[in-house]
């Protein structure tokens, strides 16, 4: 009879599964792009992007960090990491028609060594709108009529 051998649980704070936006920032080579996170922690995060990272890299992340991980409430925040790992898209010979978001992209896990709490502004998200079925409410144009609202959106 075989054991399978034990492994021991390295992370010190508890993963939450996050599927968050996210936009980064390598200084040292002026690399910006975009991701999604996977999952999340207080020490660190593993998301998808189409930056071209590498392995052992000092990184910034801006996302909404959720209210079970800050202990309070949602909050944007920067933070500051080392890139530990870095995962090239799998590439199915099988099914390679249609392939997931997830598979085009590489997966980076970044160690997170220390936070920056970003104020609320006016426009509070950096990031593309992912759809435009999400609705979108300028404090400005309340005297003005959505000149959607009973329009189907366009799906593309």
């Amino acid at each position: 009879m075989t054991t399978l051998p034990v492994r021991v649980e390295r992370r010190v704070g508890q993963r939450f599964l996050y599927l968050l936006p996210l936009s980064l920032r390598q200084p040292a080579a002026s690399i910006e792009g975009v991701g999604f996170t996977q999952d999340l922690s207080s020490r660190g995060v593993f998301f998808f992007t189409d930056a071209p990272l590498r392995e052992g890299t000092e990184i910034e992340i801006t996302l909404r960090m959720p209210s079970e991980i800050t202990l309070g409430e949602n909050m944007r925040v920067r933070c500051r990491g080392r890139v530990l790992r870095v995962v090239k898209p799998v590439t199915s010979a099988q099914d390679s028609s249609s392939p997931t978001r997830a598979e085009t992209k590489i997966g980076v896990a970044v160690r997170l060594e220390g936070y920056e709490y970003l104020p609320e502004s006016a426009d509070s998200s950096s990031f593309a709108r992912v759809s435009a079925l999400h609705s979108h409410h300028d404090p400005h144009e309340e005297d003005q009529p959505m000149a959607h609202s009973s329009a189907r959106p366009v799906l593309g």
